[in-house]
Order: structure tokens, then C-alpha cells, then sequence
């Protein structure tokens, strides 16, 4: 059996859906009765792994090129997903061997192997095993209990403006957004008054005793990586000079929250897993993934129990196209990744595709404007782009739900506001739905601005479990 797509984008008639991909590679290794199993295991801090199977054809039967397009692109979906920065391969020397020139200071993935390899502060590597040496799992369950006792602060860190809210037992009390712009700051001491001026203002709204306010704990939502709450990478500080952000970004957070009391609290996670913390807290459900087209592709996860994952959901650089003369990233070098599909990068790469000029002098979000407003009026092929963009995802959300446990989709992001957030949305939910009838149960929301908003805030206040 050979997967054939039924939905073929109008202006990207070359897109090869990952999960096709995938499904024919191993449809081919079963008939030819050269199947083996393959094991890969990611580790990343404190021995939390994520353990995928597959099956490749067996070394050296003539197939060594093949088995390393397809676990290449596999191993770098995972790595973006899950992070880490050890690597185990059981089932084949040569696809390990192959993976451990890929991941080098000069290899295929040089870009991945030193993001990884500052992320988590340790060197990365691939390491051949028998697959009685794949580590037990272990996974990072961070449970949120989301029941908002005692007296917190929730504060969120956006590019464009901050937020905080005065949380007691469940009740905002105080909420306040600043304009702010932390990206364009190159000294961190603006982003750090910045957020203490914010956090301080809500802490004179929460109870004081002794004329001082109790504070049990404090949540933070903010883009980036994060780590045992340190900032690992993070635009709020893109123009800080690294020695700077080594010395005073990395642990911001940490260091205001101890201008509050020594003790206190903190949990500081991706505004992406915040934001599906939100959605699973309105929608009273778990297993909730949440994607912002913006800028670029945002991503978070709230799994069963609603619990995070400790996961990078850093989609910007899966691969979702298989096409290798698909649109490279500039920042990693590769090909078919998600930003370049799922933000303003995809709405202009699509106008281009159908003819549409577009002004060089304007600035990405401008002409994702642009196409938005022909589209509100009436413009067939801007409609078309959006109607594109849609039927990536469709196929996409299948992809990822080979990693991901999913209910709920969140669907977020500037690129999504409007007459065409609705096309992409129902356009993906024919795709997923008539495609891949065993996921019919995935449901896609599109919350509105406002109660995605509050629901941030009392989300971030809820990260911290107090006793």
C-alpha cells in the first residue's frame, strides 16, 4: 500500500507530508522482509529519555542511504520535540556511526549539535548500544495542580508587552500590562527592572503582614527555553552580548524571586506550555497542544494528568516537508522545517508562489498584514494561501501525534487572527479528519484574544505548588 495524499497544496504541489513519508519508508521495509528494529533514546537532564521504536532495513543489504534519510529526519522531529544531548542507537553500527558524523562540530547537523550542547550544557553526543543498554525510561512528569491556594503572582513576558496579575485562592485581584521592548535592549538590566517594577506593583495588591506582602509563590510564563528555571535561550534578550546573558540573564528569574524571600516558590516555564495550561484549565481537559503562527512556530503541551512534559516543543525546527527542495531556514540550514510553514514566514513564502509582489521595504509582519487584507476582501488567491496553510497542518498535526498524545489543538498567532484563521482551521480539520479517521476524536480551538489573555495569567500564577 502506498500513501498517496488526497490533499495537495494549490501552491506547493511538491509538499511531502512527514507522516506519508514515514508510513510508505516502512510500508517498503515489511515487504521486503529486511526489517529490523531500530531503537533510539534521547536523554536529557537529570536521565529523563524519551524511548521511540521504528524499523529500518538491516545493514548493509543496499539500503544505508535510505535507513538514514528517513531516521535522520526522525532523530531531528525528536530532538526538537523532547531536547537532550545524548543520543542511543540500538539496531544498527552503520545509522549510528552515520548519526554520529551528522551530529559534530562540522557535520550535516552542527547547527543542532551546538544549540543542544549549550541548552543543556553538556556536550552532545550520539552513542552506539545493544538495546539491552538503552537506558529504563524515565520520564519528567510536572504535575500542575492548578488550585491556585495562598497568595501568588503570575507573570508574563511577552516581546511586546508584560503582564502580571495578584492572584489569592483562585481570585485575580490585580492585573497589569506594560509596554515594553526587551528585544531591541542590549543592556539586561532594562528587562530585569522591568520585570521587578512589574512583579513588585502586584505584590502591593496581595495580603501584607508585618507591612510587607506574603507571597507563596511565583509563576512565570516567558518565551524561551528553560531549564530548573534558568534561561537557556530566550529572544527577551537577543541583542544581550553572551558573556552578559551568562552572567545576568541565566538566572533572572532566580535572583528576582529571592528579592521577595529566599524560600519562595518559583516555576518558570515556555509561554508556550503556559498557554496550553490555559487552554486545558478552560476547557477543563488534558492532553491539550497549543500552536502560535507568529513570528515564528510556537508550541506547548499539557499531557494526561495535566501534567508537562519537560519538553523543548520547539516545532520551529521539525521537519514536517520531506521534500528536499523544499524552503530552507535560514537560522539552521535545513530544509521543510515548521517555521516555513506554520508562521508569517509561510504566508509569504505562499504569496510569492502565487504571483503576488509584495513590497521588499516591508517588514514580515506588514505583508502578512497585506495578504490578510486582501483576503477580508474577498481575494480568491489570498484565500488560497490560507486554505494552503491549512492543509499543511492537517497533515502536520497527524506527524505529530506520533510524538504527542493529543485531544485538544489550540490554534494561535497572528497568522491565524481573522477571515483566515477560520480557513486554516476548517481546511486542517478536513485534512486530519478524512485522512486519519483513527484521529477523528482531535478537536481544533481558536480561543479569542481576550480569554487567552486572562486564562495566561492565572495559568502562570498556578505553575508554583505550595504546600
Amino acid at each position: 500500500m502506498k500513501y498517496v495524499p488526497k490533499y495537495v497544496p494549490s501552491l506547493d504541489k511538491d509538499f511531502k507530508p512527514a507522516v506519508f513519508e514515514v508510513r510508505n519508508f516502512i510500508e517498503k521495509i515489511k515487504k521486503s522482509g529486511l526489517g529490523n528494529e531500530l531503537t533510539i533514546c534521547l536523554e536529557r537532564t537529570k536521565g529523563h529519555n524519551y524511548i521511540y521504536k521504528t524499523v529500518v532495513y538491516k545493514d548493509n543489504t543496499g539500503h544505508d542511504d535510505e535507513n538514514f534519510e528517513y531516521v535522520e529526519r526522525l532523530v531531528k522531529s525528536i530532538l526538537w520535540i523532547v531536547g537532550g544531548f545524548k543520543i542511543y542507537i540500538a539496531g544498527s553500527p552503520v545509522l549510528a556511526k552515520r548519526l554520529q558524523e551528522a551530529y559534530s562540530p562540522n557535520g550535516l547537523r552542527a547547527f543542532d549539535y551546538e544549540f543542544m550542547s549549550n541548552v543543556y550544557e553538556n556536550k552532545f553526543e550520539v552513542l552506539e548500544v545493544k538495546e539491552e543498554d538503552i537506558p529504563e525510561p524515565f520520564t519528567e512528569d510536572i504535575k500542575i495542580e492548578s488550585n491556585l491556594n495562598g497568595n501568588r503572582i503570575g507573570f508574563d513576558a511577552g516581546g511586546s508587552d508584560r503582564k502580571v496579575s495578584a492572584v489569592v485562592d483562585g481570585e485575580v485581584l490585580f492585573s497589569d500590562e506594560v509596554v515594553w521592548f526587551p528585544k531591541i535592549n542590549s543592556d539586561p538590566e532594562y528587562q530585569r527592572q522591568g520585570i521587578l517594577d512589574s512583579m513588585k506593583t502586584a505584590a502591593q495588591h496581595l495580603p501584607h503582614v508585618d507591612g510587607k506582602p506574603k507571597i507563596d509563590g511565583i509563576g512565570v510564563s516567558s518565551a524561551g527555553i528553560y531549564i530548573d528555571n534558568k534561561a537557556m535561550v530566550a529572544s527577551l534578550f537577543i541583542k544581550v552580548p553572551k558573556d552578559d546573558f551568562d552572567k545576568k540573564v541565566k538566572n533572572i528569574y532566580i535572583d528576582i524571586a529571592k528579592e521577595f524571600g529566599e524560600d519562595i516558590p518559583l516555576v518558570v516555564a515556555n509561554d508556550g506550555d503556559v498557554t496550553a495550561l490555559a487552554g486545558s484549565m478552560q476547557l477543563n481537559d488534558d492532553k491539550v497542544f497549543g500552536i502560535a503562527m507568529g513570528t515564528s512556530e510556537a508550541a506547548g503541551y499539557v499531557g494526561e494528568g495535566r501534567k508537562l512534559l519537560g519538553w523543548l516543543n520547539e516545532l520551529a525546527f521539525v521537519p514536517v516537508d520531506f521534500n528536499k527542495d523544499a524552503m530552507v531556514d535560514e537560522w539552521s540550514g535545513d530544509y521543510g522545517c515548521g517555521v516555513k510553514y506554520f508562521s508569517q514566514d509561510s504566508v509569504i513564502k505562499l504569496a510569492g508562489y502565487a504571483g503576488i509582489e509584495l513590497d521588499d521595504e516591508l517588514s514580515p509582519a506588514r505583508k502578512l498584514a497585506e495578504i490578510q487584507d486582501m483576503n477580508n476582501e474577498g481575494n480568491p488567491v489570498a484565500n488560497e494561501i490560507f486554505e494552503n496553510i491549512g492543509i499543511y497542518l492537517g497533515y502536520t498535526m497527524a506527524y505529530y501525534a506520533m510524538f504527542y498524545d493529543i485531544k485538544h489543538v489550540l490554534l494561535l498567532g497572528r497568522v491565524v487572527s481573522g477571515k483566515g484563521g477560520n480557513t486554516i482551521l476548517a481546511k486542517a480539520r478536513e485534512v486530519l479528519h478524512s485522512e486519519f479517521p483513527e484521529l477523528s476524536h482531535i478537536v481544533f480551538h481558536m480561543p479569542d484574544e481576550m480569554s487567552r489573555r486572562v486564562g495566561q495569567s492565572i495559568a502562570a500564577a498556578s505553575l508554583p505548588k505550595i504546600d
